[in-house]
């Protein structure tokens, strides 16, 4: 059997398992899918392992299998070790071999789930209660992830497929699973947030240092393009300044969350002085994408905040944050670019985004119901549009176009509905919450609503970690906050 055919059975199979623990109720149902779940993630491994690194993988394997055990017992005596131990993980990504390339995957983030499904094995096994733990998400999560593992029997690219589900998808929606399953904890989400600010501050005092004495980490091509800019982008400790940019906006987001909805008001003054170095160090990476979504969330903020009068200053603010976030072009007739309305001024103006979105909407137009399969997009490209071997993976810059190209009208049907129902959750009732339970849940909501709006622009929704947390968090926060009618299922407080 080839590694091409059991990698596009593994998608199927570890999809299937991860959507019964997700809606399942028996405690032995949902066992059964953790195994089925990794019965599919093993078919992956031929076509990912690097050739010829078979003892060192092997080896690899065995320190994994040690570590997830050792914080299996850990996560079981202290649970939220878990989203400490999430948290400091979901920035490090470590470029390592997968097939015939290398890439930029969480590999810390990876041992921390695998602690997480050994410590959830053992939980469910213990646990004679029958509930879902992501409530009213469990439906549209689970069918959009089982319809992306489908989607990889008729992927054209069985590798990428592979990475794309065995890196981000199974792996972060376990993540999410056990994560919602936490016990409430308001002393705990008080020092989580303690520690993403602390972060944050740090990564932008890298950023502006970078800046300050330009000098760049990492990243090559970023290199490279300062040395023509007109501007000089910054990477901080992450791989990519859009990546960058948008760790620090949720950071802001949930700084501004505390200060407006917190009931703590000697923390005024500090969270202001957060927002304003976070900003600054923002301002360096020069993401465009990472602006929008932070206009995004603010202004979705002030609407919660301020209501009817809410209008005139968010206009003003979002007017602000547009002008002085939005870098120069490296073309002087930028401008004309913007104005102009011609497919080629446009495509100038969005710096080639304009060509991948179109092109994407007609790949999607040509196989409207299952698209051309999970990772199938840049194939899809290049048979259509004569690529410039510098641009090493065309990618449409715009997560809805990328599923609705990959998986059909029926794949996009499901995110829709998934974005909707997790914003729903996250801001149904957050008013009428107890202030804690509030601020989580709008934290969760804006944080959802800043990534969401950054994957219009940087096609990485689903890659991001925090999007699954917050989903997460929506969950706990509405169980806490008593039985969701919604879920299908009654879920004990815990």
């Amino acid at each position: 059997m080839s590694v091409e055919l059991l990698a596009r059975l593994g998608g199927p199979i570890a999809t299937g398992g991860l959507a019964l623990l997700i809606l399942a109720s028996p405690r032995q149902v949902r066992i059964a899918g953790l195994v089925v779940m990794a019965a599919g993630m093993a078919l992956f491994v031929p076509i990912l392992a690097p050739s010829g690194e078979g003892a060192r993988l092997a080896g690899a394997a065995v320190v994994a299998v040690v570590l997830a055990v050792c914080l299996g017992v850990l996560f079981d005596r202290r649970p939220w070790a878990l989203g400490v131990l999430a948290l400091l993980a979901a920035p490090a990504r470590i470029p390592v071999p997968v097939g015939g390339e290398k890439a930029n995957l969480l590999v810390p983030l990876y041992v921390v789930v695998g602690g997480a499904a050994v410590w959830l094995c053992w939980s469910l096994w213990r646990d004679p209660r029958r509930r879902r733990e992501l409530g009213a998400v469990s439906w549209p999560l689970a069918g959009f992830v089982a319809w992306l593992g489908l989607s990889a029997l008729w992927t054209n690219d069985p590798e990428r497929a592979a990475v794309q589900l065995a890196a981000f998808i199974v792996p972060f929606g376990l993540l999410a699973v056990a994560l919602a399953r936490l016990p409430w904890s308001e002393r705990v989400l008080a020092w989580l947030c303690r520690l993403l600010l602390a972060m944050a501050l740090l990564f932008a005092a890298v950023g502006i240092w970078q800046w300050t004495t330009k000098n760049v980490f990492w990243n090559p091509k970023v290199i490279a393009d300062n040395t023509f800019a007109s501007f000089y982008r910054v990477n901080s400790l992450f791989w990519d300044p859009s990546i960058y940019g948008r760790f620090l906006v949720v950071a802001i987001l949930v700084a501004l969350t505390l200060l407006l909805f917190g009931p703590w008001r000697r923390l005024d003054v500090p969270l202001v002085l957060v927002i304003v170095v976070l900003w600054v160090g923002l301002l360096f990476s020069f993401s465009q994408s990472s602006f929008a979504a932070l206009i995004a969330g603010v202004v979705v903020a002030a609407v919660f905040a301020w209501r009817r009068r809410a209008g005139v200053l968010v206009s003003a603010a979002a007017a602000v944050l547009i002008m002085l976030g939005i870098p120069p072009t490296k073309s002087e007739d930028a401008g004309a670019s913007l104005m102009a309305q011609s497919e080629q001024g446009l495509n100038r103006a969005t710096r080639g985004r304009f060509d991948l979105v179109k092109y994407g909407i007609l790949i999607a137009v040509e196989h409207p119901v299952a698209g051309v399969g999970i990772a199938g997009f840049e194939k899809a490209y290049r048979e259509r549009v004569d690529v410039p071997r510098r641009v090493k993976s065309p990618a449409s810059h715009n997560t809805p176009v990328t599923v609705a190209a990959e998986t059909g009208i029926v794949g996009l049907g499901l995110f829709v509905w998934l974005v909707v129902v997790a914003l729903g959750v996250a801001f149904r009732g957050a008013r009428a919450s107890t202030p804690t339970i509030a601020v989580a849940r709008l934290a969760a909501g804006l944080g959802l609503t800043a990534i969401f709006a950054h994957s219009l622009f940087y096609n990485a929704f689903f890659e991001d970690p925090f999007a699954w947390g917050f989903v997460a968090l929506a969950a706990l926060a509405a169980r806490e906050s008593g039985p969701d009618p919604f879920s299908g299922t009654h879920v004990e407080r815990t």
